[in-house]
């Protein structure tokens, strides 16, 4: 059965303005400079043992730059890179793997950058193993390891080899297939390459595969991104990410190849996002929420229908119970009430570890304040409301008390029928869905110290 958003662009323009995508709360904005590794470590001895982990891997280095690319990321050709990055990262590994206390399972592992499949597929499977003598992977049926692709990198047998070293979803960015478009973005995949990665991966058995998109890049239109919509429909990706391009030039270098005059004017843009929203709720794709559809059994979807979706760095996630821990440069770390960022070069990265120190770069640790609107934004992500009584209980705080301020800021949503505040709770309502993103914004009290260019805006 079909599933149709609420769609007014009068609505929507209205509303639209940058905030943050709210991987976290607070956001990496907001972390301190570390003066030392003592907190990471301190983090580490108090985290409980027995709770499950999640780890994610930064693979930084890519082959090619994608213009509109706000990665961080190591652009080179050269391969002999990689082998150094590995061995510094394994070093990292043991230090973190050593102040782990106990036996938890890794429920969860991500390899992402960058492009990890720069590596060879001798380091990927020297990489895994190296892993597993590590750590206890789960056997779970749910156990969800995936890793970022890119097409253009792909030996003969590297999609078999990451199946056969357990992968069991990859992820791929597609973002448009107008050869014109690709060439002003400088990523060009012919939709022979990608329709045949998605043969080979289907044949496979990955679990889920995921497509990403972008709207808003030059020289796109709504006719122009309806073929892509239609090619991409037809190869039936299990979630798909339609991200909105921001065109930040004086932020990410790359951008400046990127003829602001080529791009969508912000009318066309709207009208692309509503005609994509519409094509893939009839393409029977479920609206996850930020930008993100699945098919409606595809585990994020189901997830969400059961109220167990969570939202981390790795955006929406069904391993929510789980810490974080990331390995590798810029990477970022969730352990309890600690946020905890690496190095963001690799000389500051490789510094640190040289010193045998932990290589975090910044961090926070959040307040009880911070933990309640965190509960919040997060219900409202992902499951579209809160209860005031289930955050009494959580906090023990009288949370719409707490929560006054954000309540009264959210009015002008209220008159408007995108949010519905009663004495249970905060819901969005199917007029508010596309929104979910300004309603969390009210209950962000570091927002305002930032200048608005510092983020993306909404739509």
């Amino acid at each position: 059965m079909s599933e149709f958003l609420f769609w007014d662009p009068l609505l929507i323009q209205r509303y639209n303005k940058a905030g943050p995508r709210y991987t976290s709360y607070p956001t990496a904005v907001e972390f301190k400079p570390a003066v030392s590794d003592a907190d990471e470590r301190s983090a580490f001895a108090q985290r409980d043992p027995a709770k499950p982990l999640s780890l994610y891997l930064h693979i930084p280095f890519c082959r090619h730059v994608c213009y509109y690319c706000g990665c961080n990321k190591i652009v080179t050709k050269d391969t002999s890179r990689s082998a150094p990055y590995l061995e510094i990262l394994k070093q990292e590994i043991r230090m973190k793997r050593a102040l782990l206390q106990g036996d938890a399972p890794v429920e969860q592992l991500h390899l992402g950058g960058g492009t990890p499949t720069f590596l060879t597929d001798e380091q990927l499977t020297e990489l895994m193993e190296f892993l597993r003598s590590q750590f206890r992977f789960s056997t779970a049926a749910d156990a969800d390891f995936s890793i970022e692709i890119d097409p253009r990198e792909l030996r003969p047998n590297t999609l078999k080899l990451l199946r056969q070293l357990g992968f069991n979803r990859i992820s791929f960015g597609v973002q448009d297939l107008e050869h014109k478009v690709q060439e002003a973005v400088n990523r060009i995949q012919p939709e022979s390459m990608i329709r045949s990665v998605m043969l080979e991966a289907r044949e496979l058995g990955f679990r889920s595969i995921n497509m990403d998109l972008i709207y808003g890049l030059p020289f796109q239109s709504l006719e122009t991104f309806d073929r892509t919509l239609d090619a991409i429909v037809d190869m039936s990706p299990d979630r798909l990410s339609v991200f909105n391009y921001a065109h930040l030039p004086e932020r990410f270098k790359p951008q400046r190849r990127i003829n602001a005059e080529d791009l969508p004017d912000a009318g066309e843009k709207l009208a692309i996002l509503g005609h994509c929203i519409n094509k893939l709720s009839e393409a029977n794709y479920h609206y996850v929420g930020m930008d993100h559809f699945a098919k409606p059994d595809d585990e994020l979807a189901r997830a969400q229908a059961s109220g167990k979706l969570h939202r981390n760095f790795q955006g929406y996630t069904t391993h929510g119970n789980c810490d974080l821990i990331g390995f590798g440069i810029s990477s970022i770390s969730q352990i309890g009430d600690w946020y905890l960022q690496n190095q963001t070069t690799m000389d500051g990265y490789e510094e640190a570890l040289g010193l045998d120190q932990l290589p975090v770069m910044k961090q926070l640790h959040t307040s009880a304040d911070d933990r309640l609107r965190r509960a919040v934004i997060s219900g409202l992500l992902c499951h579209l409301g809160v209860d005031f009584a289930v955050l009494d209980q959580q906090f023990g705080i009288d949370s719409r008390a707490a929560l006054a301020a954000s309540l009264t800021e959210l009015e002008p949503m209220v008159k408007d029928e995108l949010v519905e505040i009663s004495a249970s709770g905060i819901r969005i309502t199917e007029r508010g869905r596309l929104l979910s993103r300004n309603v969390c914004m009210a209950f962000d009290t570091y927002l305002q110290q930032h200048e608005q260019n510092r983020f993306s805006r909404a739509i």
